[in-house]
């Protein structure tokens, strides 16, 4: 048994097929641009963390994008004395290895994200202080520090990053 179709039903079918492409077009073509507008590292001065922040657009809107900072860590570890100073003494230790954070957050209203992860320095391992000492960290460095938007797969390269001397010694040296 073969159906017709009457005139009617074929204009509601062709006005259907247009206004479904137009609507999925337009929403894959807003989400079809994600690009970091800004994106830069920084270090925490008091510390030591590493700060990766940036403004990421073209994400459509109120979509959940999820996001990783990473880098490669040195960061330095002294004793320091109850006089609140950092003898120049051998116990000093220096810890390397990779850091990273992750979050998600949503696009909003405007497809847009502002945001910022912080990752922490490598711990001191074992190394400890003598009694009346505390333990302190003096500087980090940080290298090869990527941003992924791990949603869309953007990449963002932020270079290398480092704290200078947080802690300097008793000779001014870090």
């Amino acid at each position: 048994m073969k159906r017709i179709l009457a005139p009617q039903s074929k204009v509601v079918l062709a006005i259907a097929a247009l206004v479904l492409t137009g609507v999925l077009g337009a929403g894959v073509a807003s989400a079809q641009n994600p690009h970091f507008i800004t994106a830069k590292a920084t270090a925490d001065a008091t510390t030591g963390s590493l700060i990766c922040s940036w403004k990421e657009a073209g994400l459509g809107d109120n979509q959940l994008i999820s996001y990783t900072c990473t880098a490669e860590a040195t960061a330095v570890y002294v004793c320091v004395n109850r006089g609140g100073a950092n003898p120049s003494a051998a116990n000093k230790e220096t810890v390397s290895g990779p850091v990273s954070a992750s979050g998600t957050f949503s696009s909003g209203k405007n497809g847009q994200i502002t945001a910022s992860l912080t990752a922490t320095p490598p711990g001191p391992g074992s190394f400890s202080c003598p009694p009346g000492q505390s333990l302190e960290i003096a500087s980090v460095s940080y290298t090869t520090v990527v941003l992924t938007d791990t949603t869309t797969g953007i990449i963002e390269s932020l270079g290398n990053v480092t704290t200078g001397c947080l802690l300097p010694d008793v000779r001014g040296a870090c």
